[in-house]
């Protein structure tokens, strides 16, 4: 079937790691649709490729069994709202980026209706909660999928996958322009630097924020000349983290916090403290010594703290299936601890040789043309599976 002259294509990222995943997608997408209308949820990477957002994404970025249960009613009317306009409007295919306990549900609706779903980052079954797979299967009509290895979970499950690639393998270059990148934030070019990141979502910062903060606070005892940088998600997300900062009496740290740069922060630093998640693989593409560390409420951390199916959970350890590099998770995430390996992450001249050379081989892996094999894999959905037309 052809596609119509200005098709509808929904999509909802649900953080800041989705926005640009779904940002580099859209790149690809929107030449070979110019004047398709595309909508639903996202963020200022896919607002740049004519994307029109109905909520910020913000209102979804909230992680942990409880936290989300906190935000459950403000989240499940967003979903309801979306879903009862979708079902009236009839979308071309409705593409949830990550964001599975929202999107998930949101596409099983939508498929039973007769609409295309496909869902772009697959849901880590390979990790934890393995049983997710049938529920995919009901969900989605394709799969695109980021690491190798995931293409053969999907296939033998009998689900419809392209193998695209990691967007940020594309996007990250092979070697970082350090001189550039601290030129831009006014960082000398022989000073030591290093990154905290404690995360782009809200829930993410209220625990993980003050221990990297302290963390920080304690390098800074060793090595007075060291420079701090913090990249923030955006202007709330600086309000929020400045402000746990003042609560706990660390107003004074001095730390230069800087907003929508992380590329160019992760391009700078020498070494980085950084909350598990997405941002753990950008700061491997960009060949840094890390510590990932993770906090969040203690109801939720002892009940998935057990469902796990390996040992690790930071990205760059899960694909070199080893620890690469230090993971200090809940209790085992104090101040001193991170300081600790940090401070050897950033001391030791071999293994930071030993991480770049591993992180360059993870890059070449991961590197593929994702914006065009994405981009030909929702074409090809929408010609292939029988719809309603876009209203």
């Amino acid at each position: 079937m052809a596609l119509s002259a200005e098709p509808t294509i929904t999509l909802v990222a649900g953080e800041a790691s989705g926005d640009l995943l779904a940002g580099r997608l859209l790149s690809g997408l929107r030449p070979l649709m110019p004047m398709a209308r595309m909508h639903g949820i996202g963020g200022p990477r896919m607002i740049e490729h004519g994307f029109e957002s109905h909520w910020p994404l913000e209102k979804l970025a909230v992680r942990g069994l409880f936290e989300v249960l906190m935000h459950y009613r403000e989240i499940k009317t967003i979903q309801n709202t979306l879903k009862a306009q979708l079902l009236l409007e009839r979308p071309a295919v409705f593409i949830g980026v990550d964001a599975p306990d929202f999107n998930l549900s949101l596409e099983t609706a939508l498929k039973q209706a007769g609409i295309a779903t496909m869902h772009f980052i697959g849901p880590s079954i390979w990790a934890w909660r393995g049983s997710r797979i049938k529920k995919i299967a009901a969900a989605v009509s394709h799969m695109l999928v980021v690491f190798p290895f995931e293409e053969q979970l999907y296939q033998e499950a009998g689900i419809p996958v392209t193998y695209v690639g990691h967007p940020l393998a594309e996007v990250i270059p092979m070697v970082p322009d350090v001189i550039g990148a601290r030129a831009q934030l006014g960082l000398p070019a022989s000073d030591s630097v290093l990154g905290v990141m404690p995360g782009s979502r809200m829930s993410e910062l209220k625990y993980n924020a003050v221990p990297f903060v302290r963390a920080a606070q304690l390098l800074l005892r060793r090595d007075p000349g060291l420079r701090i940088v913090v990249p923030m998600a955006g202007p709330a997300q600086s309000r929020y983290f400045s402000s746990l900062l003042s609560q706990a009496g660390l107003q004074d740290v001095p730390l230069q916090i800087v907003e929508n740069a992380s590329h160019t922060v992760l391009a700078a630093v020498d070494a980085v403290l950084v909350a598990s998640g997405t941002a753990s693989l950008e700061v491997a593409l960009f060949k840094k010594p890390m510590v990932i560390a993770y906090r969040m409420m203690r109801a939720s951390w002892e009940i998935l703290r057990h469902m796990g199916y390996q040992p690790w959970i930071g990205l760059p350890n899960i694909l070199a299936r080893e620890f690469l590099v230090p993971e200090l998770l809940q209790h085992a995430a104090t101040p001193e601890a991170l300081s600790d390996a940090l401070w050897f992450q950033l001391q030791d001249s071999g293994n930071r040789e030993r991480l770049r050379n591993r992180f360059t081989d993870m890059h070449h892996a991961l590197l593929r043309d994702t914006a065009s094999l994405g981009a030909q894999a929702v074409v090809d959905l929408i010609e292939r599976l029988p719809r309603t037309r876009s209203l």
